[in-house]
């Protein structure tokens, strides 16, 4: 079984956080350290540690990830201009926290993603 993370906490109510959003399936928040005006977390409230680590059991909790990124993006007023959705997987793909979670950045023009 998969170790449990900071958001683990953060779903209970066990570590403040300024939620946006929670249901059964998911629950959303601002980011600690944001990248853009806007800059929230999307994450299922069951533990999966990385994309590699999906099932199709999970595919519902999934969906409902950008289901809720739009209803945010409508909410935080950056829908119409536009907004980036980015999950990272594993170490060189820049995960930091072992529980997968949907970025969602905007507010301001995003530049492309450039490769190093």
């Amino acid at each position: 079984m998969a170790e449990e993370t900071i958001f683990s906490k953060i779903i209970r109510g066990e570590i403040p956080a300024d939620i946006r959003y929670q249901d059964d399936l998911v629950t959303a928040f601002r980011d600690i350290s944001p990248q853009a005006p806007t800059h929230l977390l999307i994450i299922p409230n069951v533990l999966i540690p990385t994309v590699n680590d999906v099932e199709e059991s999970h595919e519902l909790a999934l969906g409902r990830l950008f289901t809720v990124a739009r209803k945010l993006a409508a909410e935080e007023g950056i829908a119409e201009d536009g907004y980036r959705l980015i999950m990272n997987c594993n170490q060189h793909g820049g995960q930091e926290v072992f529980h997968i979670h949907m970025h969602l950045l905007g507010g301001e023009p995003i530049g492309p993603l450039r490769a190093k």
